[in-house]
């Protein structure tokens, strides 16, 4: 099995040794003082690992540390290992980006938009036009989550049993019944809204590809690349290696909360956010990126498709904020776009956070997180499990890993 090491040092690779202690430090203190349980930073330049810190407890009451072969949910940073997956079959000829979702999921033919009202008083019309495959992609579907409580759409959401995106027991197949009897918050195309897309993206897959999303993704994807250790569910010989999760608590301590389940194959097989990974399965991934859909002679993607999937694709090259649905209209989304499943920085002077232009990744709930920043040759990853909304983790990561950029 292996593990992710530091491949050169950082001055060879452009960076400053001062400024990641710096980094490396803030973060101790941020476990040191019980808001974290632990976490591994990896930084590398041109491919090359020239940072690798852990620190703290992947289990803080078994007193068991934070190790470079540590197994994390990675939540959200599942969205880009799909759209991969919908790019191949692109490129494949099997799926095109303006094919309409009705076209493999009839369930979302002549689909609602939402009008007015609430609960039972809510009042729809129909779409001008249907939902495709790239909105599933940049999340202008008109999809929502029930844990917004922001919209009468997110309430539907949660009556329907959405609050976690899925039914309880259901699968990726009955999951989609539901999705589609729920109204759209608004015509396709004209907002953004983070939603369930990718969880109908996974099913789609599956029924374009004749496999289960899990083995689609893991033929496909993760053992081309020698992603050994990710997956959809963990293996007994795994378990003891993942990571345990921890909530937020009122004084901004953490404790133990369940997170995703992963012992046992699952029954519903989330392209939204249900894999594991290790930090080498993920540095591979990212590496496969950033050379332009290829890693040690396997390519996944044409460098034309990776540029397609990693630049700014939402209307007049506007950003989150202007173009996204109250919910999203808030300052961190400031001078980001957003490609395939993936935030694209348009306008690094507008960014919270210093960042190259046309840097893309994405998050994770548990506060997991990745970039490539092309500008810079830059890829970054940072692994810890805790959902927390008091601690804002990334603002500061990424001002951090931009001071230690030396050419």
């Amino acid at each position: 099995m292996a593990q992710l090491r530091q491949e050169v040092d950082p001055g060879e690779a452009g960076l400053d040794p001062k400024a990641l202690d710096r980094l490396d430090r803030r973060f101790a203190q941020h476990v040191d003082e019980g808001r974290l349980p632990g976490f591994l930073l990896a930084v590398a330049r041109g491919g090359r690992v020239a940072h690798l810190t852990t620190y703290g407890h992947r289990n803080v009451a078994a007193g068991l540390p934070v190790e470079t072969d540590t197994l994390w949910r990675i939540y959200s940073m599942t969205k880009p290992v799909t759209a991969v997956a919908v790019l191949q079959l692109v490129e494949e000829g099997r799926l095109s980006l303006d094919d309409p979702v009705d076209r493999y999921l009839p369930e979302f033919a002549d689909p609602q938009v939402y009008e007015s009202g609430a609960g039972t008083e809510v009042r729809t019309r129909p779409a001008a036009g249907p939902i495709l495959i790239r909105h599933l992609l940049t999340h202008t579907a008109g999809l929502t989550f029930g844990f917004y409580y922001r919209h009468p759409v997110d309430t539907l959401y949660r009556e329907a049993g959405l609050e976690s995106s899925v039914p309880p027991g259901a699968n990726l197949s009955e999951t989609m019944n539901v999705y589609a009897r729920l109204p759209l918050q608004f015509e396709p195309g004209t907002q953004w809204n983070y939603s369930v897309a990718s969880n109908v993206l996974g099913r789609i897959i599956e029924l374009v590809s004749s496999h289960p999303l899990d083995e689609y993704v893991a033929e496909r994807i993760l053992h081309p690349l020698g992603m050994t250790d990710a997956g959809f569910h963990v293996s007994p010989g795994q378990a003891e290696r993942l990571a345990e999760m921890y909530g937020e608590t009122e004084d901004g301590g953490i404790t133990p909360i369940p997170g995703l389940p992963l012992r046992g194959r699952p029954r519903f097989l989330s392209g939204s956010g249900g894999m594991v990974a290790t930090a080498q399965d993920f540095h591979r991934f990212m590496e496969m990126l950033r050379r332009g859909g290829e890693l040690d002679g396997t390519r996944l993607l044409s460098p034309d498709t990776v540029a397609l999937m990693t630049r700014n694709h939402l209307p007049g090259n506007t950003d989150l904020r202007t173009f996204g649905a109250p919910t999203h209209q808030e300052r961190n989304n400031d001078g980001l776009g957003f490609g395939f499943n993936v935030s694209v920085v348009i306008d690094p002077a507008r960014t919270v956070a210093p960042q190259g232009l046309g840097t893309y990744g994405w998050t994770g709930v548990a506060t997991t997180a990745f970039w490539i920043d092309p500008a810079h040759d830059l890829t970054v990853q940072f692994m810890t499990q805790v959902r927390t909304k008091k601690l804002k983790v990334f603002p500061e990561l990424r001002r951090m890993v931009h001071e230690a950029l030396v050419d």
